[in-house]
């Protein structure tokens, strides 16, 4: 694959993960969320802390000229976050569709964590 073809696919995974994380922000104390995180039995204080934490790991993967060690860091956080909902889907509703919500999520995460390091690589030789 061309260099020109890993930008293109990195900027397109990495813009998605943002459109999806990013405005959760806003939404984090809305009727909906807040009946999601009681659902799976989780407590209020945790939902805060995940939707700040995504928000702040989406703004550290879409922001340029910030050190590579800090974006390895958002992507496992988030990586981190994503795999927990999907166990935590599980464990509470069981094998339906959208328990896998979250591991889709997390493949468009690891294709956009792959191409990342692919420009890293490239810029750094």
């Amino acid at each position: 694959m061309n260099l020109k073809s890993i930008k293109i696919i990195y900027w397109i995974t990495t813009v998605l993960l943002a459109l999806f994380i990013l405005p959760g922000i806003f939404f984090m104390n809305s009727p909906m969320a807040l009946e999601g995180t009681q659902h799976l039995g989780l407590p209020h204080w945790f939902h805060e802390e995940v939707s700040i934490g995504s928000f702040i790991g989406g703004l550290i993967l879409i922001l340029p000229k910030l050190p590579p060690r800090l974006k390895e860091w958002a992507y496992v956080a988030l990586g981190i976050v994503y795999i927990s909902a999907f166990i935590a889907h599980l464990s509470v509703d069981g094998v339906i569709p959208m328990s896998f919500m979250p591991v889709v999520v997390f493949i468009v995460l690891l294709i956009s964590y792959l191409c990342y390091h692919k420009l890293l690589k490239h810029a750094n030789s």
